[in-house]
């Protein structure tokens, strides 16, 4: 009984390192971790690992390109199976794919989109994201709504749209697209528009307060818009605008609009700080980026049959946004 039962607890551990060994490890690449929607998409992602049975060993490259290059190649190093891979820069892609190629380690880009060209390199490259100009096209929907609704959203009565609009990163496709796209809606569909200001503040909240004081600074009531590119930085504008004096009852008020539909965005909605956002799908993008990396690693191409969404031009996968507004807020 002994015998047998070493003999057992020998083969018992042998099966746990030949599983231990043959998972799939994935390495996910952050480009900065202290960013609500890349966060939330983190969670969900490790979510889907767990329910798939892979690892993900996740790094975070502090916003910084050499820090993600180094991260990549430390994934290679140890021989995962595949990388899932969230630019910080979207022009430093091309070199990203060539070590993946060297290594034949698939890679799935997500959130920040590679030109068209990096992901042409290789055929065991795809990527993973939410077409900007239609959450830029939502805000222009939303802002079109309210300005036909609210005769006193023309401060100064001329008929004219004066807006402040802050945005992403610069050369970021999200930050371009939703920036261009919220305000074409409007000139293509007969409003006239003025830019008062524009300025970066890199989606971050607190750097988005600080543009918005400036630009309250410089232009003050004037502002009849504020178009921002996502929630983190609406909500910073918000607390500048707070601070000025909008959003007491009674007081003065100016729509606000965001992207992302993170939690904090959502509960600006229902306290009716913020006019709209729309659902930049978090879950829907880490599932999809986690199952592809998944069927890669197997060394599977993903079909209609094996995969679960639709890949669009061999290449991408779009994941729609939704509009959010105070009718349908509480349905996210």
């Amino acid at each position: 009984m002994k015998k047998l039962a070493t003999i057992l607890l020998v083969a018992v551990m042998l099966l746990a390192m030949v599983g231990s060994a043959s998972a799939i490890t994935i390495g996910a690449s952050i480009r900065k971790y202290d960013d609500t929607f890349l966060t939330e998409m983190r969670n969900h992602m490790q979510a889907k690992a767990d329910e798939l049975g892979v690892e993900v060993d996740f790094t975070d490259s502090k916003a910084d390109q050499t820090t993600q290059n180094n991260n990549i190649d430390l994934y290679l190093t140890k021989g995962y199976e595949a990388l899932a891979v969230n630019m910080q820069e979207r022009s430093a892609a091309d070199v990203v794919i060539q070590k993946a190629m060297a290594d034949d380690v698939p890679c799935v880009f997500f959130n920040t989109e590679p030109f068209a060209e990096a992901l042409d390199l290789w055929d065991k490259v795809y990527y993973v994201g939410a077409k900007a100009e239609e959450s830029g096209t939502m805000q222009g929907v939303a802002m079109a709504a309210y300005w036909d609704a609210h005769p006193e959203a023309d401060k100064n009565g001329d008929g004219i749209i004066q807006y402040v609009q802050i945005t992403g990163e610069p050369g970021h496709q999200d930050a371009e697209l939703r920036s261009e796209y919220s305000i074409k809606y409007l000139t293509d569909n007969g409003y006239q528009v003025e830019c008062l200001a524009q300025d970066t503040a890199m989606w971050d909240r607190v750097k988005g307060q600080d543009k918005m004081a400036t630009f309250l600074a410089a232009h003050g009531d004037n502002i009849e818009a504020v178009f921002c590119n996502n929630d983190d930085m609406a909500l910073g504008a918000i607390e500048a605008l707070k601070a000025a004096g909008y959003f007491t009852e009674g007081g003065k008020y100016v729509p606000v609009m965001g992207v992302d539909a993170t939690e904090p965005g959502k509960m600006a909605i229902k306290d009716g700080t913020m006019l709209a956002t729309s659902l930049n799908d978090a879950k829907g993008q880490a599932y999809a980026t986690i199952e592809l990396c998944n069927l890669l690693a197997n060394g599977e191409t993903p079909t209609e049959e094996n995969f679960s969404y639709t890949i669009t031009d061999g290449k991408y996968i779009w994941i729609p946004y939704v509009a959010v507004n105070a009718d349908n807020v509480d349905e996210f």
